[in-house]
């Protein structure tokens, strides 16, 4: 059984493999955190060079909105493929996928509903 940091670490091993497969570049930070049945992860330095170009392009927003297409569909495409990874790194399915990217500070945003809570170790207390 693994313990509540286990579970978030291989989380984030996880959402990092997806980026760089599937988006063809990882972040340069994640974080995950377990909440009951929902994880919540956070990533910086999502952006690829071709997106960031995107953005600077154009001056009119249309960049921006664009690239929240372009990364929503992709999360969809791959959305088979992220399941089965947070599968196996939560030993929970998920049940429903947010997201969510900024254009103008290059975070993204995850919120993962799990079937149910996983069953985690209890924490060690320290003396």
């Amino acid at each position: 059984m693994k313990s509540r940091g286990e579970i978030e670490a291989a989380v984030c091993d996880a959402v990092s493999r997806f980026q760089q497969e599937f988006m063809g570049r990882g972040p340069s930070h994640v974080h995950a955190h377990l909440v009951d049945n929902r994880l919540l992860v956070h990533l910086e330095g999502v952006l690829t060079a071709a997106e960031q170009q995107l953005l600077a392009g154009t001056g009119d927003g249309r960049g921006a909105d664009l690239l929240k297409q372009l990364r929503n569909h992709l999360v969809d495409a791959g959305r088979p493929v992220l399941e089965s990874l947070v599968h196996k790194a939560a030993g929970e399915p998920p049940v429903t996928v947010h997201h969510d990217i900024s254009p103008t500070t290059g975070e993204e945003v995850i919120v993962i509903t799990l079937a149910s809570a996983p069953t985690c170790r209890e924490r060690k207390r320290r003396p």
